[in-house]
C-alpha cells in the first residue's frame, strides 16, 4: 500500500510539471505538497486535454475525502480514501521511504521524458493525437511507461494494475480503458524487444 502511495505522489507531481510548469527541483523536494488537495481537484478539471472533464466525483473519487489532508511536518498530502488513513498510520521511516519511492518514479520519469513519450506516440491510434490524451491520464501513462522500461524487477501486470487503479480515482470517466490499453501494448513491445 505504500507504494500505491508513492505511485500517486509522483503521478501529482509530474501533472504539476506538465499543467502547471512547477520546476523538477520543487518536485523531487516536494515544496508542492503544500497545495490544497482542492486546488489539485480544480486544477484537474480544468485540464482534461481538450476533452470536456466529467463532474468532480468522477475526477477525484470521494469528493468529501479531498478535504482530508494530513499534516506532517507542515506538509500535506492529497490521497484520497482509505490512503490518508493509511499513511497517517505509517512510522515516519515508512514515510521517507514512500517519499523516496514517488522521488525514483518523479526524477526517473522526467530524466527519460522525451524517450518515455516517443514511446507513448507510437503507440497511440492514427485517430488520437498525444495533445488528446487527459492530463492526469497522461501523467500515470509516463510513470508508468519510465517503470516498465526501467523497473525491471517489478511485474508489468503490476505496473499497469497500478496505473489503472490510480486513474480509476483520479482520472475521467473511460480514461482507465484508455490508460490499459496503450500500457498493455507498451509493455508487450518492451518485451519483445
Amino acid at each position: 500500500m505504500s507504494r500505491r502511495i508513492g505511485r500517486i505522489l509522483a503521478f501529482q507531481a509530474l501533472y504539476l510539471w506538465d499543467v502547471g510548469g512547477v520546476p523538477a527541483e520543487d518536485l523531487l523536494s516536494f515544496s508542492w505538497l503544500e497545495r490544497d488537495c482542492a486546488d489539485f481537484a480544480d486544477d484537474a478539471r480544468n485540464s482534461a486535454g481538450g476533452i470536456e472533464p466529467p463532474a468532480a466525483p468522477e475526477i477525484v473519487g470521494d469528493a468529501a475525502a479531498l478535504d482530508a489532508s494530513v499534516a506532517d511536518n507542515g506538509v500535506k498530502y492529497c490521497l484520497i480514501d482509505n490512503l490518508l488513513a493509511v499513511f497517517e498510520k505509517l512510522p515516519s521511516e515508512k514515510k521517507e521511504e514512500v517519499f523516496a519511492f514517488a522521488r525514483l518514479l518523479e526524477q526517473g520519469t522526467l530524466e527519460h521524458i522525451n524517450e518515455v513519450d516517443v514511446l507513448i506516440k507510437t503507440h497511440l491510434s492514427a485517430r488520437w493525437s498525444f495533445r488528446r490524451i487527459n492530463k492526469v491520464a497522461l501523467a500515470v501513462i509516463r510513470m508508468s511507461v519510465y517503470s516498465l522500461l526501467y523497473q525491471k524487477e517489478l511485474s508489468a501486470s503490476v505496473v499497469i494494475d497500478e496505473a489503472v487503479e490510480i486513474v480509476k480515482d483520479y482520472g475521467s470517466d473511460d480514461s482507465h480503458k484508455f490508460t490499459n490499453a496503450i500500457l498493455d501494448k507498451i509493455s508487450k513491445d518492451i518485451v519483445q524487444s
